[in-house]
């Protein structure tokens, strides 16, 4: 097991979440889910021990559907996870500038998701079923519509604020 004295995953809580779902391995996704939920993406060690501990899986086969489902993710987010439309809709009406504007005012790096402080990950998402509202900018769930540029700064300026 892969229980370390420097280990970021509550092993106790793990235990509870196997619990919750009977070791049963048909209760994967909704395992890996609720790890999710936990940390906010899907630490290895959570992976391995969800592979040790239900029957009929192995730590290979967790990681496996964890790549798989682009719902899961490896790296940690932030505490605010923006997604910004870039669905057909939200593209025609200037998702582009929005995004762009985002990636300037949280300082973004290139290749990079989240921000160095680890305060906000960004993702480009096909479509959020919104298109009479586009464009469309979800933060943690909440859905900005009808987005430009100025706006997504004013909600990203009042987010640090909060921050400080």
């Amino acid at each position: 097991m892969n229980e370390t004295v420097n280990s970021k995953v509550d092993f106790k809580a793990m235990e509870e979440i196997l619990k919750s779902f009977d070791y049963k391995k048909s209760y994967l996704i909704a395992m890996l889910q609720k790890v999710q939920a936990i940390y906010k993406y899907l630490p290895e060690e959570a992976m391995t021990y969800i592979g040790e501990h239900v029957d009929g899986l192995s730590p290979a086969t967790v990681f496996g559907v964890a790549t798989f489902y682009a719902q899961f993710s490896l790296e940690p987010k932030g505490k605010y996870e923006i997604k910004v439309c870039d669905g057909t809709a939200c593209h025609v009406r200037g998702s582009l500038p929005v995004l762009n504007a985002i990636k300037e005012k949280i300082k973004l790096e290139e290749g990079k998701f989240t921000t160095k402080d680890g305060l906000f990950t960004l993702e480009i998402v096909s479509c959020l079923g919104a298109c009479g509202l586009a464009p469309v900018v979800v933060i943690n769930e909440k859905v900005y519509p009808q987005m430009t540029p100025d706006a997504i700064t004013i909600i990203l300026d009042t987010l640090m604020k909060e921050e400080q």
